[in-house]
């Protein structure tokens, strides 16, 4: 509890994936958290807390009352995945760069002293057979998820100075159980598929490189980047990962892990994207090193599939809620009155 030592954090997208794991570590350290958030997938992914303020907002309508007196940003919020970049594109756009980028400039007006953006590796996009990319490699971005997140790297790193430390943390494929579950991510899709039908679904042709990452890792990270010297993480990218591996061999490494007999299903037409990271330089900088395996992440997911305390539903699959909430959305505008369906109100005459 020693090290937050009561100083507030921002956390935008506070109620996803990742930040559902994050914000109780903060709080554990010590940290006010102050959580922002949209909540489409609901507030109850975060534990109630003295210590923290949930505000509900689009975090394209951050104000500076929302960062005022805050000691840090960590600027998680997104859309999230590929497939609902391509659908919300303009969307994709405006919340993971342009608000982010304006986050970012906003922090610095009101005095906060660190911002951290929670970028991706999935910028470095294809990358030729043998070509081990790092901070300095060019990138390909292939994605609209991909490139907003290359335009807010762009935006937020030349706003660093003496009083403004400015880091960019470039994520593998995250894995891993979180409060707001997600299905529609390698480790755990494979992990739910097997504890489901008995077969782990696998995009063709399983040759393709990917690099991963546990949630618990990166949440991690997170927490030491609050506190660095900022003369070694201030203006920087850090790639942060733990492995890479062909998309085959990791399934392979699922079938090992888990205690049933599992087969691989294959599906889809191949996939372009590969990729591999060197994640060097924030163990050379900052003395980090992963400590989640695969199988730990796969584990970890099946037994709390087995026991009862984790199950699929839409809103572990990041595009088919966000479909649904659109749907209900146009639905319950058109048959609305008077702010209501069937609840009582004044009537006239």
């Amino acid at each position: 509890m020693d090290r937050g030592n009561g100083k507030t954090v921002v956390v935008t997208g506070a109620g996803g994936y990742i930040g559902s794991v994050l914000v109780p570590k903060l709080l554990k350290e010590g940290y006010r958290v102050r959580a922002i958030d949209r909540f489409f997938f609901g507030r109850d992914k975060l534990p109630q807390h003295e210590r923290l303020d949930i505000v509900q907002e689009d975090v394209r309508r951050i104000a500076e009352e929302h960062l005022t007196g805050a000691h840090a940003v960590i600027d998680l919020v997104a859309i999230s995945n590929d497939p609902s970049g391509e659908l919300f594109q303009e969307a994709t756009y405006q919340i993971n760069h342009q608000a982010r980028a304006r986050t970012a400039q906003l922090a610095k007006r009101v005095g906060v002293g660190r911002y951290i953006l929670p970028s991706s590796c999935s910028i470095y996009g294809f990358q030729d057979p043998g070509v081990i990319v790092n901070e300095q490699s060019p990138t390909n971005p292939l994605t609209t998820y991909a490139k907003a997140n290359e335009m807010a790297e762009r935006d937020v790193l030349p706003l660093a100075d003496d009083a403004f430390t400015v880091t960019v943390m470039r994520q593998a494929t995250i894995f891993g159980l979180s409060p707001r579950m997600r299905f529609d991510l390698a480790i755990n899709g494979m992990t739910c598929g097997a504890w489901e039908t008995g077969k782990i679904p696998l995009m063709r042709d399983g040759s393709q490189w990917r690099p991963m990452l546990h949630v618990q890792d990166t949440t991690d990270v997170m927490l030491l980047l609050l506190e660095s010297e900022p003369h070694l993480i201030n203006g920087q990218i850090f790639n942060v990962g733990s492995f890479n591996c062909q998309l085959g061999d990791l399934a392979e490494q699922i079938v090992r892990a888990l205690p049933i007999d599992v087969g691989i299903e294959w599906y889809g037409d191949p996939d372009n994207r590969s990729y591999r990271v060197d994640f060097g330089k924030i163990t050379r900088v900052l003395g980090w090193k992963a400590k989640y395996t695969a199988a730990d992440g796969a584990l970890e997911i099946f037994e709390a599939l087995q026991s009862g305390k984790l199950t699929k539903n839409d809103e572990t699959i990041t595009l088919k809620w966000y479909q649904e909430l659109n749907k209900w959305h146009r639905i319950i505008k058109e048959r609305e009155l008077y702010g209501s369906m069937l609840d009582a109100f004044t009537m006239t005459g």
